[in-house]
Parts: structure tokens; sequence; C-alpha cells
């Protein structure tokens, strides 16, 4: 059976697992005050060329978005959001759990833009009941977005001025970080991503890791007192040297931009193959997750055979479904998948 659903289907890089076996029965501080994590901030840190920045490991993706947020945000505010972003449809409800309203923006493939932003949050304002209604106390985005695509720095420099302009903080869920920066369109870099957000998250889950988030906060004014928020949540892991150990292997020697690198070749792989076939895509990822029309005649030649993610249907006889790539996925199944289509 092939495996193309998502991301995080595998365990975690050997380089990682070797390192947790090797050092299984030291003995190390609890809640991420061990050496391990402070070496993983450390490296962290160099890579995002901000060397005074705040670094948390958490445990999962959606803890981490409840949790910044439920941080960031006053209890009288809400987070600006695409209304295809991860926190509006895919997370349960879990930030209006936490008292805090979802206020969704249009989307062109997946990303705000910067004009909206202005105008919502200067309508806002604008209007003089405004003290009656859920204000706008934060941007939220992803990089890569959920349909794979990616925002350009200037895009990204133009949404970092409006909420600079506006005084409400950027924040970047970087669930798939690794797999937009490593694309061969991408002309962003991690320093960019720090230097322009004010709170982003590195995605472990998703990009070689067992599981885990690594949360930076750039301005220091924000998330002053985090760790008990982080507790609150549920997102705090006892074993943290767990964590650290994690982040420092994937940020030594390159290792996670160079596996993400692998997952996106792999894509792009599969994309020509598909695209040669005669295939149309829904959007132009040049990211691990390809999402494309496929007719259900079509389809009935994968079932029990391979697997993937349907989005919606399109139309009577076509679906939108998505295939992932990750850092361990190999060029066989890539050529078997597109021997199937």
């Amino acid at each position: 059976m092939l495996h193309f659903d998502c991301d995080y289907m595998e365990g975690a890089h050997p380089l990682i697992l070797e390192r947790l076996v090797r050092t299984n029965m030291e003995q190390t501080p609890g809640y991420g005050l061990d050496p391990y994590c402070e070496s993983a901030r450390e490296r962290i840190r160099q890579a995002c060329g901000c060397t005074d920045a705040a670094v948390h490991f958490l445990v999962g993706g959606t803890q981490t978005n409840a949790t910044v947020i439920d941080g960031i945000l006053r209890p009288w505010e809400g987070v600006l959001a695409a209304q295809t972003g991860h926190i509006n449809v895919h997370e349960a409800g879990a930030i209006e759990a936490g008292g805090h309203k979802v206020i969704t923006l249009p989307q062109d493939d997946g990303k705000v833009s910067p004009d909206d932003v202005d105008h919502y949050i200067t309508t806002f304002y604008a209007d003089p009941t405004y003290p009656h209604m859920t204000a706008p106390g934060m941007l939220y985005i992803s990089y890569p977005t959920e349909y794979g695509t990616l925002y350009t720095l200037s895009e990204l420099e133009a949404l970092s001025g409006v909420c600079r302009r506006h005084g409400i903080p950027l924040y970047i869920d970087g669930a798939r970080l690794g797999y937009g920066l490593a694309a061969d369109t991408a002309d962003v870099t991690l320093a960019d991503i720090a230097r322009l957000s004010d709170v982003f998250y590195i995605g472990g889950t998703k990009v070689g890791a067992l599981f885990g988030e690594a949360v930076v906060v750039t301005n220091p004014r924000l998330l002053t007192n985090f760790f008990p928020v982080i507790k609150q949540h549920g997102a705090l892991l006892a074993k943290g040297r767990l964590l650290g150990i994690q982040f420092d292997t994937l940020f030594t020697d390159g290792l996670y931009l160079r596996i993400s690198r692998h997952a996106v070749d792999m894509a792009m792989k599969l994309r020509d193959g598909l695209l040669r076939k005669g295939y149309r895509f829904f959007t132009n990822s040049p990211t691990n997750q390809q999402l494309l029309f496929l007719p259900r005649s079509r389809r009935a030649k994968l079932d029990g055979r391979a697997t993937f993610d349907t989005w919606f249907p399109y139309d009577d006889d076509t679906d939108i479904v998505r295939f992932a790539t990750s850092w361990a996925t190999r060029e066989a199944d890539v050529d078997a998948l597109l021997e199937l289509l």
C-alpha cells in the first residue's frame, strides 16, 4: 500500500531515534530546563539570526496555535485569519474553545492580502459601536498555506508592515515551515520569518520529529510569562529533553532543511509526472502538498493500493484531492503512484 495522505505518517528521522536511544538512561531536569533544550534553543536562535529570541518547545500543532493565540490575546480580542486557515477549518474550534473568535478574511490561494487586513482593522475602528464587537488582536497566517502555496517576501513584508502600523502581532504557523523554505520558488529565509513576525513556530511533527513544535518569540513584549500558559494548556512536556534532543538534532548540520528539500523534490517529481499525464492542479504549489482534480473513474484504480486525502467534491464526476510527500517519501513509491495514475 502506498501512503500519500499527509506528512506525519512515519515516525522520526533515524538520527533522532539514534540520539534518543543513546541518551535514554541519562537523568536530566524536566520541563525544558535540561542542557539539550538549551542547546536546541541556541541553535534555533542562530539559524533565525535572532540571538535574543525566546524559544519554547510544545507538544503538537493544535496545542501550539491555541496556546500562543490565547497567550497573546486579551479576553475581548479575536484573531484574523484566512477563511481557509488551519485554525478556522481543521482545529475543531480549539481557538473558540479558548474563548477567542477566529475572524475570517477572504483568501486567494490560501493567502490573505495586506489590503484586506488593513481594510478590516480600519473599518472596525471607524464603527462607533466597535466596543460591542470582537476586536482584531492579531493576525494568523501559515507558511506554507493550507493549499501548499507560499507568501513571497514582499507579501510578508507588506503584511508585517500593516500589522505594525495597527499595533497587532503577526503570528506565523510553521507546521510545514521546512517544506516552504526548501521550495524552489521560495524567496523567504528563516531569518526573514523571524524578522517580519512577532512570533512563529518551527514544525517538528510534520518535518522529521516524532512530535513537537518550537515556538520562537521575536517580539520581547509578547508572551513574557508564557511558561504557565503552556502548562495550563497541557502543552508542557515533563520530559522536556525529548523535545530538546529532537530539535537539537534537526538543527545540526542543516538536517531540517535537507530533509525538507527531499520532500519537495519528491512532490515536484510527482507533479511533473502527473502534468505529463494530463492532470490539472487545483493550486500551483511548489511545496510538498499537491492538490489536483481527480476524476472518480481514475481514483477507482487507487482503491486498496494507495491512500490520499480527499478535500471536497468538485462536481458530479471529480474530486479535489491532496497528495502529500514527506521527509521520508521514497522515490520508488512516487514512481509506483504515477504508474497507478
